[in-house]
């Protein structure tokens, strides 16, 4: 095992527990943060799920479907909870496209050079990555999961991960981003959060405290411009699309603020009121996860 495999190994499975705590410490109205519990779910249940799967997601010569199907084994032996099962399955193909890049980039020709491997790793998904990933969404048993007609993952279906994923792209957010190299991480995502660290960049010298905000910003953002998957699988059409208009309303206010802080008072009352209608936008947060974790991979370069 080659030494230096090892140690991107060892910091690709950092970026991936750094990213998941620092958005447990951003106000994201709806989901589980360090402001509030919510759904029967606790800030330290995700934690410790971010412990037990960052310690087998980044091992060294594991593919795809054997990295999402490990640490969703690992997380429910830590807290028998489906916490993660959504960035699991951004992660493992990121993680897995930095881990078999051939160029060494510079900063600047990351991004590029990066979308351009994940393409690679996607193509070369194969039948035994999508029975993994079939048998880890089982175990997780997200909410609304239910059955569907087409490739479900109750039948363990004999597809490739790149195909089963395509089956379900117009229903959940994640699958899309397989069968679209990712856009919404890659380009959406990266470039509304740096608008964001920007924005509020003179207000504080305090970095990790102006990355949080521009968490939240990149949160809402995600919310105000598409259904989020979670909240259309259990509720429905009307109510994803209720949230949607609810959220670029909070988000116009947010981004108008010249210090994000004088909003904090309105996020906690969305927040409180989404908990009571048990509305959880997990996708949304699965998305701004990944997010972070590509911008960490940055910092690696």
């Amino acid at each position: 095992m080659s030494t230096n495999v090892t140690l991107l190994s060892k910091k690709l499975s950092d970026a991936y527990k750094a990213a998941c705590l620092a958005e447990l410490e951003a106000l994201k109205p709806g989901n589980v943060h360090i402001f509030a519990d919510g759904h029967g779910m606790k800030v330290q249940d995700f934690i410790k799920s971010a412990e037990a799967s960052c310690a087998v997601i980044a091992q060294d010569h594991l593919s795809v479907g054997e990295r999402v199907y490990k640490a969703i084994e690992a997380t429910n032996r830590a807290v028998g909870l489906n916490t993660n099962l959504g960035l699991v399955l951004l992660y493992a193909p990121l993680l897995h496209s930095y881990l078999n890049m051939s160029a060494n980039p510079s900063r600047s020709e990351f991004i590029p050079c990066f979308s351009k491997q994940l393409e690679h790793t996607l193509s070369l998904l194969s039948e035994e990555d999508g029975a993994r990933v079939a048998s880890a969404i089982v175990l997780a048993n997200p909410a609304g999961l239910g059955n569907v007609s087409e490739n479900d993952v109750h039948d363990s279906p004999k597809v490739t991960l790149l195909e089963m994923m395509r089956s379900a792209q117009h229903k959940d957010k994640i699958a899309w981003q397989y069968t679209n190299n990712f856009s919404d991480i890659l380009v959406f995502g990266l470039t509304k959060y740096e608008q964001a660290i920007a924005k509020w960049q003179a207000l504080t010298n305090n970095r990790r405290q102006n990355e949080t905000w521009a968490t939240t910003a990149l949160y809402l953002s995600f919310l105000a411009n598409q259904l989020d998957s979670h909240v259309l699988r259990k509720h429905g059409e009307a109510l994803a699309k209720q949230l949607m208009q609810e959220a670029l309303e909070i988000e116009a206010l947010f981004w108008s603020a010249d210090n994000p802080k004088l909003v904090q008072k309105h996020l906690l009352a969305w927040d409180a009121s989404l908990k009571s209608r048990n509305i959880n936008p997990g996708t949304s947060a699965d998305l701004i996860v990944a997010c972070l974790m590509v911008r960490n991979f940055e910092e690696i370069v």
